[in-house]
């Protein structure tokens, strides 16, 4: 292998492939060693510039170290008679020992210290197999996005339920207010027995006002109950009914 040869080591050293379809921008790297000791500058030209980009187009490796050159195809249409025009040169040279301008250490070299790689350019279109997948899975990706859609609207159980704190709560306040109209219920039945009983005490000439004052008293006490027992129903249903819903 001559010096000039070994100046930089490509991978890979022949072709730099690209996949289609070319709709979108496909990308091939390029992998630059240096092998030797000493710094080497490079270059990679293109026969076809505006179809590709190239990051770095340009620069220096040092010594025993690698550069990786991305080659990105941009989207275009396919023309097999126009494959053999895209072509790739890699030329590379010796780095002074102490560079300052790039440009111009390229416009003072000569041609003897310049070493020159070329690759071909290989288009692989996809197979029938390969179109058949594709389209299949683009067919495939609207049902999936549709249905996810659809789970999406469906409101959240927990969203719509109360949570548990809120219901602890509400149980309680029904236990508290059913344990209280079941008070309310007994005494509510004490005073009816108790007014009964006063009823069955035989009349005297002395006793028609006290009477009458203890039946008024007995109606008052034995009304003020029956409306605890309606407001204490109330509250239940009102709490029952913002737990229900």
């Amino acid at each position: 292998m001559s010096k000039l040869e070994q100046i930089l080591i490509l991978e890979p050293s022949v072709d730099l492939k690209f996949k289609g379809p070319f709709t979108d921008v496909v990308t091939t790297n390029l992998k630059l060693k240096n092998p030797s000791d000493r710094k080497v500058c490079f270059k990679v030209k293109t026969t076809a510039p505006l179809r590709y980009c190239v990051r770095p187009n340009s620069g220096m490796i040092e010594p025993g170290s690698f550069i990786i050159v991305s080659v990105m195809l941009q989207p275009f249409d396919y023309d097999p008679n126009e494959k053999s025009k895209h072509k790739f040169m890699v030329q590379t040279i010796f780095a002074p020992s102490h560079v300052t301008d790039m440009e111009a250490v390229w416009k003072d070299a000569k041609p003897d210290d310049l070493m020159d790689s070329k690759l071909r350019c290989i288009f692989e279109l996809p197979s029938e197999n390969d179109k058949v997948n594709d389209i299949e899975s683009s067919k495939a990706n609207p049902v999936l996005n549709a249905s996810k859609q659809d789970g999406s609207s469906l409101p959240k159980p927990t969203s719509m339920s109360l949570d548990d704190t809120e219901m602890r709560k509400l149980m309680e306040e029904c236990k508290r207010l059913q344990s209280d109209v079941m008070k309310l219920s007994d005494e509510n039945r004490q005073l009816k027995d108790d007014g009964l009983r006063m009823r069955k005490v035989p009349r005297s000439d002395n006793m028609p006002t006290n009477t009458g004052g203890l039946m008024g008293r007995d109606n008052s006490s034995s009304s003020l109950p029956s409306l605890l027992v309606v407001l204490a129903a109330i509250f239940i249903g009102f709490f029952l009914g913002k737990f229900i819903l």
